[in-house]
């Protein structure tokens, strides 16, 4: 078999003879013969493939765990991989964009060398719009379950859902709310909500904990947000969902921990199949009772506020049973937070009502026009 010095194997994988080395060693690319006296490497030219996809991989920025781990699937399964990896990176990204887009916002609100300067954004003297919630919030039964195990709250900053589940599932998602409730009490600086949202959620965490005892087969969802007078702080675990009515449009900003939702990032499943799959509702991730492993991580991050935007939090007794178009025409046609809820409720009520359903409605309007 014609074998390749590691001199010429890294001219056609661009990959440096130091690089191979690494992932010799790593075990990510093993040379196809080693020389046992010299030590010298040797590929073979069938390998260039497998080289060239370990190259295409750190350029992605894939971690050298994730690299080998393709590397041993075949082709289909590493592109599924692949796919997974990538949805999760967007993710973290959009995340960390918006805290860099706080942070250069805030950042440059507070320079005092800018105060001088009449068109500096923070001054003072500047125009500015004063922003305020008009919410409601209503939870139901639906026209199945015996009991309610849905929580709704909406205050002056607080809005939150949560989705109950297990035998005292009730307790939990009305002790993950309460945990949130001081919030609407304290003054909230911008630049520290997200370590206050923090907190809460590790006081809610706690007090699910504590409520489940040591079974994970009690627990809630929770999906809130929490407004600081020019921007909204999220947090979401579970199902449940935020969307965004702007301009018209619906925009759904909280993503789903579900199996089914894994497996739609992943393209193993499409979105057709996703709505009668048998385990749509099987959670990742909850806030639970006690178990071994550490407690999972909300998603937390800020979103800008636009007078106009109208927000709706909702259990999956509503986003399960009831078109996202209907679900924007819903929010559009109603006047009031108030009459949002009570539509949404009855749709979702009109389709068969499944499941418990809590829908918080709140919109973003100046200030003098309360």
């Amino acid at each position: 078999m014609e074998m390749l010095t590691i001199g010429a194997f890294s001219k056609a994988s661009r990959l440096s003879p130091k690089a191979l080395r690494l992932y010799d060693e790593l075990e990510l690319l093993r040379p196809a013969r080693v020389d046992p006296e010299t030590g010298y490497r040797y590929y073979a030219p069938e390998q260039l493939e497998q080289a060239r996809l370990v190259a295409w991989l750190r350029r992605l920025g894939m971690p050298l765990a994730g690299i080998r781990e393709v590397c041993a699937l075949e082709p289909p399964a590493a592109a599924r991989e692949i796919r997974a990896f990538w949805a999760r990176t967007e993710s973290e990204t959009a995340t960390r964009r918006d805290l860099a887009a706080f942070l250069v916002d805030h950042l440059s609100r507070t320079a005092p060398s800018d105060r001088s300067d009449p068109s500096f954004p923070g001054n003072p003297s500047e125009d500015t719009t004063m922003l305020e919630l008009r919410y409601s919030a209503l939870s139901d039964t639906g026209l199945v379950r015996p009991a309610n195990q849905d929580t709704a709250y909406a205050g002056t900053r607080v809005l939150a859902v949560a989705d109950g589940f297990g035998s005292g599932g009730a307790p939990a998602s009305s002790a993950a709310v309460e945990a949130l409730k001081f919030l609407d009490d304290e003054p909230l600086p911008a630049g520290s909500v997200l370590n206050l949202l923090e907190d809460a959620v590790q006081g809610a965490t706690q007090a699910v904990q504590e409520v489940a005892g040591p079974t994970n087969e009690i627990g809630t969802t929770l999906t809130a947000m929490v407004w600081t007078g020019s921007q909204l702080a999220l947090v979401h675990i579970g199902d449940s969902r935020a969307y965004l009515l702007r301009g018209g449009g619906l925009f759904r900003i909280t993503h789903d921990h579900t199996m089914v939702q894994s497996m739609l990032d992943e393209g193993r499943l499409t979105p057709e199949e996703a709505t009668a799959h048998p385990q749509r509702a099987l959670l990742l991730k909850a806030l639970t009772g006690g178990g071994s492993a550490p407690a999972p991580a909300p998603d937390v991050r800020l979103h800008d506020a636009l007078a106009g935007d109208r927000y709706l939090l909702c259990s999956d007794g509503l986003s399960a049973v009831v078109p996202e178009a209907t679900i924007r025409d819903t929010l559009a046609a109603a006047s009031t937070p108030t009459e949002a809820a009570q539509a949404l409720v009855g749709a979702a009520n009109d389709s068969g009502g499944p499941d418990n359903v809590s829908c918080v409605v709140a919109d973003l309007v100046n200030a003098e026009s309360q």
